[in-house]
């Protein structure tokens, strides 16, 4: 399982079902990427994809095997994240993960600003 697949997951475990393109920007993922990933989830069995009323509109939901897939792979996850920290100088795993927050904000605002401007 690839990070932006678990990463995925773990969204859908504490958001519950929610409309792809939401997902889509609480995961400041891409169309290509978010469908890629989405496709290959559903294909295992770990998400569920519905439409909407919209047709155009489509709602993700994790299925109980993908939350069985979760929790299979979090102690990976976790001695993953242990390795990553033990290895930064002291404080900057802290301050990271407070900053990081921001960063997403910034990045996802950068690149919707990006999309609105008219290209030449």
């Amino acid at each position: 399982m690839r990070s932006t697949q678990h990463f995925l997951l773990r969204l859908l475990v504490r958001a519950g079902e929610v409309r792809k393109g939401d997902l889509g920007e609480m995961a400041s993922l891409d169309e290509t990427t978010l469908t890629r990933s989405l496709r290959l989830l559903e294909k295992s069995g770990w998400v569920s994809i519905r439409p909407g009323t919209d047709r155009r509109e489509k709602w993700v939901a994790i299925t109980p095997a993908g939350k069985e897939k979760v929790e299979q792979v979090r102690p990976a996850w976790l001695r993953a994240q242990d390795r990553m920290r033990r290895s930064l100088p002291a404080g900057t795993w802290e301050k990271l993960d407070s900053a990081l927050p921001e960063i997403v904000h910034a990045a996802s605002k950068t690149a919707s600003e990006d999309t609105s401007r008219p290209t030449s």
